[in-house]
């Protein structure tokens, strides 16, 4: 499997384990996503740490990530952009609508807050 996937008390972190994010694994993990909603979890970490390229097909799982948090009144957080992939997103302006950290222990930071409120 090209994905970790890890659940914790408030929230499943999903590492992807290859070096991209494109067309032969971004399917993969919009059903992992998906999987992962209907078990009932709202708070998602996707840590990109790995990558070093996405393509379209990759921001559009990242996509169904973000939409499905936001339906189950949850948070998605992106985190480990490495330069490529973070200017992918710059472009194609996925910064403004995202949350995005360095690292999975920042991203973590933000929902322990976000629970505490």
């Amino acid at each position: 499997m090209d994905f970790e996937v890890t659940k914790f008390t408030n929230y499943t972190l999903v590492k992807v384990l290859k070096d991209r994010l494109d067309t032969s694994n971004a399917p993969d993990l919009k059903s992992e996503l998906v999987v992962i909603h209907t078990k009932g979890e709202k708070n998602i970490i996707l840590d990109v740490s790995s990558c070093d390229y996405c393509d379209s097909s990759g921001l559009s799982a990242i996509l169904v990530a973000n939409r499905i948090c936001e339906d189950s009144i949850g948070t998605f957080i992106l985190s480990g952009l490495q330069p490529d992939v973070e200017q992918i997103i710059r472009i194609s302006m996925l910064h403004t609508v995202l949350i995005i950290t360095k690292t999975v222990e920042d991203a973590v930071n933000i929902l322990n807050e976000k629970n505490k409120q």
